[in-house]
């Protein structure tokens, strides 16, 4: 089982400001034992304070930018310039900002027939990781739907119960647009760590259930057995006051 850490910020500021530190912090270290830094950015709206925080002093002149590979744990199948595309606001938000090479940064082809399997493939070269093997990111930031999904891993869909692919696609999504691409369990619990970012309270009820091991919800099956899962949390969501858990 994996080391887990919950930690309570007393606002959504706060919990922007903890994430940006995390990135930073984790960035250059692991530039410094592993000479680069591979990370999986989350979508939806709840990171994008995060991302926004980073890409100001004092953190984003922390991060060797240069040494950073950036990946995207889903992304929604539409077109390139569309902003509903996680990897669209990531850059408005962050990539924009920031010195990072273009060619560190990798897009999900979504609208491609066949890009689930591009990504895995690409996946597994930047992080030379030939199958059976499965490539090791270094940290994982992940969002919380009410419902208990995690990328776009719905609870009751088939993608949530795969086990052999890294990333597949996703049709059917029960909230729109229906057509995803995502990683998949073995990826993610893959990871050095992963870092749930969750604020709010419409969030409260999925969050208890994910702690209490409730593993009807696929997020509460992100665990990864020789790494660290964190969750940072807002007030709003841990509907506790600021503190930290370690267990």
């Amino acid at each position: 089982m994996s080391k887990t850490q919950v930690t309570v910020f007393p606002s959504s500021v706060a919990l922007a400001e903890g994430v940006a530190e995390l990135f930073a912090l984790r960035a250059a270290e692991a530039v410094e034992e592993r000479g680069r830094f591979h990370v999986a950015l989350a979508g939806g709206t709840t990171p994008l304070a995060a991302y926004r925080r980073l890409a100001a002093s004092p953190w984003a002149d922390l991060v060797p930018w240069a040494s950073v590979e950036v990946f995207f744990g889903d992304e929604r199948c539409v077109g390139e310039c569309d902003g509903d595309r996680n990897d669209a606001a990531a850059r408005e938000a962050l990539l924009l900002h920031v010195p990072i090479p273009p060619e560190n940064v990798h897009p999900v082809p979504a609208l491609a027939p066949d890009g689930a399997e591009r990504y895995e493939a690409l996946l597994r070269e930047r992080l030379a990781a030939a199958a059976p093997s499965i490539p090791i990111l270094d940290l994982v930031l992940l969002g919380l739907g009410e419902d208990g999904h995690t990328a776009s891993l719905f609870p009751g869909h088939p993608a949530a119960g795969e086990r052999e692919r890294l990333v597949v696609r996703v049709d059917g999504a029960p909230k729109p647009p229906p057509s995803r691409v995502t990683f998949t369990l073995p990826l993610l619990n893959a990871a050095r760590a992963v870092a749930f970012v969750v604020s709010g309270t419409g969030k409260r009820e999925a969050l208890a259930r994910v702690l209490s091991s409730d593993l009807t919800l696929p997020a509460a099956c992100v665990d990864p057995p020789f790494g660290e899962r964190l969750f940072f949390l807002d007030r709003a969501a841990a509907g506790t006051s600021q503190g930290e858990v370690t267990s």
